[in-house]
């Protein structure tokens, strides 16, 4: 490599290290895998926790706020029903933005692990929330939540940046899209513990239906239900702890912000099995490029990368409005439309299995596929493409269940609407729920890559909050007569599918702010690679840019 100046001027074309080419390069290996599961662990946890509290949310209304009334089961009241559903996604919301920039600052390694055991004790703790008054266990459920989700926030960041950090460049997006696609498999996981649990308590201890006898539908033992279903999730966060340990930092990091070629080389022998030279000489000639250590906050970052910030916010808010609504919530969407029986024609007990059953439907025959054919076809057909079709295909299937929502209700259509709300799953997953994890995790640079996905996924869970505090009230009837106590009219099921169609549209125009990462190194995506624009040299270096300058050749 040669560098050229004129007039004190000096032009870099940027070095590129032997590990980093090497990770680019390398083969698919048993360490590719390894990262998989370890990281996609934290996302499997991840999924299981924020889900699994949908499926016992009208368990917890039958049993702490039981209110005698022959025709309605008790359920939560709306404001403690939106906190038990949406706390712990304020605190993954915050977790995203204080892990994101924490992992830049300290390291990737070094604040992986405290993301899973703030995992591993909240679930735990959410398990064991008591109180003497239903709202005091409630609040104590919602405190554990809160914290919860504050852990699970700090995975996303760091898991997207180390797995495209430790991945080729061939087949980095199918390496970062499985991590996420454990998130299916901790839905899936959250129903089927859900079923197995509430069966066992079904047949061991019998309790009549809520309209034969109210009181006795909800049997005492049914208090211990939803607690071992939200305990399971510390499972695999403590199965996984001691090997997340085990993982050297990245060596993207170490040499490029922590700019220790030798610790990196070191660390990367020790995963690839392949000795490399310490290249310190090769990371202080980078040193001198100054126009590559902007901030998050200058103009440099706002003229390369800020189009491509407000896009991966902007898309990811507008896909979680609609998806986190439509998981949180479709056990009303299935009651509306008779798939799931009349609450008070099912116990306690018996209403957790039905509604288990409906969603692990869903996300077997969905969510799950539609995760690996994005995996399968992301390093093909490319992020931006399958973004661009998932929302396209998201907005359509929406629509299409909306406007005749009501002719839905008919028996003879409902397997018909199953079909299509699943559609909607399955492309969000073969789509923009899959893409928004993986195109921030390589847009940008090394030091601002932990940061920038945090505020990404950020902006996401502000559009679950939305989406999970809102359509609670918005999906009300407009008839007073059949609002569920405690709650105004809204404006009913069939708006508020039409404004997540709308949602999903407004993604599908702001994909068009990206770029296509596919095939491409990190450092090229990011500019980290190319070759620098005039800049002033550095008076400590002695060069004064009167005479080219020769260093050894890559």
């Amino acid at each position: 490599m040669t560098l050229q100046g004129t007039k004190g001027n000096v032009r870099i074309a940027m070095v590129e290290l032997q590990v980093l080419n090497a990770l680019d390069v390398a083969k698919t290996q048993w360490y590719h895998f390894t990262a998989i599961i370890i990281a996609g662990m934290g996302f499997f946890t991840d999924a299981y926790d924020l889900f699994s509290i949908s499926i016992v949310t009208k368990l917890l209304g039958r049993i702490y706020y039981y209110d005698a009334n022959p025709d309605r089961p008790g359920v939560l009241p709306p404001n403690v029903s939106a906190a038990v559903n949406g706390v712990a996604l304020s605190g993954t919301f915050a977790g995203q933005l204080f892990f994101g920039w924490l992992g830049d600052k300290m390291g990737r390694k070094k604040v992986y692990g405290l993301t899973l055991m703030l995992m591993f004790v909240c679930s735990m703790a959410s398990g064991l929330s008591f109180g003497r008054t239903p709202k005091g266990a409630m609040a104590v459920l919602c405190f554990f939540r809160f914290w919860l989700g504050f852990g699970i926030g700090g995975d996303y960041p760091l898991s997207a940046t180390i797995m495209s950090e430790y991945a080729n460049k061939k087949t980095r997006g199918a390496f970062i899209a499985a991590v996420f696609a454990m998130q299916g498999l901790g839905i899936l996981a959250s129903g089927i513990v859900a079923i197995i649990v509430s069966a066992a308590f079904r047949n061991q201890y019998w309790a009549p239906a809520y309209e034969v006898d109210p009181v006795a539908s909800t049997v005492p033992q049914a208090d211990y239900v939803w607690r071992i279903i939200l305990m399971f999730g510390a499972a695999p966060a403590a199965l996984t702890y001691y090997w997340r340990m085990q993982m050297p930092e990245t060596a993207r990091y170490t040499a490029l912000v922590a700019r220790d070629a030798k610790q990196a080389a070191m660390d990367m022998s020790r995963v690839l099995h392949v000795e490399f030279e310490n290249e310190q000489d090769k990371l202080d000639v980078m040193a001198v490029e100054r126009s590559l250590n902007y901030g998050l906050f200058s103009r440099e970052f706002a003229k390369r990368h800020g189009l491509h910030l407000l896009g991966t916010t902007s898309t990811w808010f507008f896909l979680d409005v609609a998806f986190y609504s439509q998981n949180l919530f479709q056990k009303d969407i299935f009651s509306d439309i008779g798939w799931i029986p009349a609450d008070k024609t099912m116990n306690a007990v018996e209403e957790v299995y039905r509604i288990a059953r409906a969603q692990t439907l869903i996300t077997l025959c969905s969510t799950v596929p539609g995760y690996w054919f994005a995996i399968a076809f992301i390093d093909i057909i490319g992020r931006f493409t399958i973004q661009l079709m998932g929302f396209l295909f998201m907005t359509g299937f929406m629509f299409a269940l909306a406007i005749p929502y009501y002719s839905w209700h008919q028996p003879t259509h409902r397997i018909s609407f199953v079909v299509m709300y699943a559609f909607t799953f399955f492309f969000a997953n073969f789509g923009p729920n899959t893409t928004t994890f993986v195109i921030p995790a390589e847009i940008f640079p090394a030091r601002l890559r932990s940061t920038c996905h945090g505020i990404s996924a950020a902006a996401g869970k502000a559009g679950a909050m939305i989406g999970a505090f809102g359509f609670l009230y918005a999906a009300q009837s407009k008839d007073p007569a059949h609002v569920d106590p405690g709650y105004r009219p809204g404006i009913g099921v069939r708006n508020a599918l039409i404004v997540l169609g709308v949602s999903n549209a407004l993604g599908f125009l702001f994909t068009f702010l990206l770029p296509e990462s596919k095939g491409k190194s990190l450092e090229e995506i990011t500019g980290e690679a190319e070759p620098a624009g005039q800049q002033d040299c550095d008076p400590e270096s002695g060069y004064t840019g009167s005479e080219p300058v020769q260093t050894e050749p890559l």
